[in-house]
């Protein structure tokens, strides 16, 4: 895997540099305890743009909805950076819906394990919404979810949808009325489905999409079967009510999933969205396709492909 020691390196070192300044147990569920991390800005760092309080963001880890953690030492240095920047980061625990889970190699095992896919999303969905009850119920904390932005690698980038989803189309729970999310910053995300394409009622709030267009885990465009199946990042920005839609997605020509892990190398992307389309409320839009070599590959002599995470 290309570069895979050198980044590992680094982002160890940069996990050294920045550590949880709070630690809260946000919800029981299934017997486990899910805890959140609260890291928060520099004592330097301006926390506002042009005198709009600059939005929270919390982080969804990636990980096939089998493994990975709150504490992934990859995301850290993405944490120093927004925090050196004046932002806020919670980052989240969520239930592991696929841990254990062995996908049968058969058309019909195929189907299962959609199904067990979309019970996997929407547990991550209702995890993440128990968490923004959490920080509405505890205004001391200093997290306002009226300004509260979503990202997410993978499998966080796909609850991190489907949340955003779910409160543009009506049906989240559990969380304050009028609740919305400022925004949503996805890397190699889509929406998992077994009722056929997911249809958004309204426009949803403003979406970063990144993805690779020769990812074989997370559909880049379309995979599935009958009416179960995961609609990625460039069918989400083409479905979108175009109306009033504030979408930006960024394809990367070639790439495979390793855009997953690209949180921190788009921070100029990521700014802009933030300042612009977040804070200011400016419907700035892009619809990009990026070739460029310098970025890390997972550079192997076959793609990635689903079957990978039950290896």
């Amino acid at each position: 895997m290309k570069h895979r020691f050198s980044w590992a390196i680094v982002a160890l070192i940069l996990s050294l540099c920045v550590q949880a300044q709070e630690t809260y147990c946000y919800a029981v569920k299934d017997s486990s305890e899910l805890y959140l991390d609260i890291f928060r800005p520099d004592s330097n760092a301006q926390t506002t743009f042009k005198d709009i309080a600059k939005p929270a963001i919390m982080y969804v880890f990636g990980g096939g909805f089998v493994s990975g953690s709150r504490s992934d030492p990859a995301a850290r240095g993405w944490f120093r950076r927004l925090n050196a920047n004046g932002y806020t980061v919670v980052a989240i625990d969520y239930r592991l819906g696929m841990k254990g889970y062995r996908m049968q190699r058969s058309l019909r095992g195929a189907m299962k394990a959609l199904d067990r896919f979309v019970l996997s999303q929407q547990m991550g969905v209702d995890d993440v919404f128990s968490a923004v009850a959490f920080l509405a119920a505890h205004p001391e904390l200093g997290v306002p979810v009226d300004n509260l932005v979503i990202s997410g690698s993978s499998a966080g980038a796909i609850i991190s949808l489907a949340a955003a989803y779910a409160v543009a189309n009506g049906d989240a729970r559990g969380v304050p009325a009028d609740f919305a999310f400022k925004g949503v910053m996805s890397f190699a995300g889509g929406i998992i489905s077994k009722s056929g394409v997911p249809k958004f009622r309204k426009a949803p709030c403003p979406l970063l999409l990144f993805h690779g267009t020769s990812d074989k885990i997370v559909a880049y465009k379309h995979f599935g079967l009958r009416r179960r199946g995961i609609w990625g990042s460039s069918y989400i920005a083409s479905h979108l009510p175009q109306d009033k839609a504030n979408c930006s997605i960024w394809r990367f020509h070639g790439q495979g999933h390793e855009v997953a892990a690209y949180p921190g190398l788009m921070w100029d992307k990521e700014r802009a969205f933030l300042e612009k389309n977040v804070m200011q409320g400016i419907r700035c839009t892009t619809d990009a396709l990026i070739s460029d070599p310098s970025l890390p590959t997972w550079n192997s002599n076959r793609k990635a492909t689903a079957a990978d995470l039950y290896q």
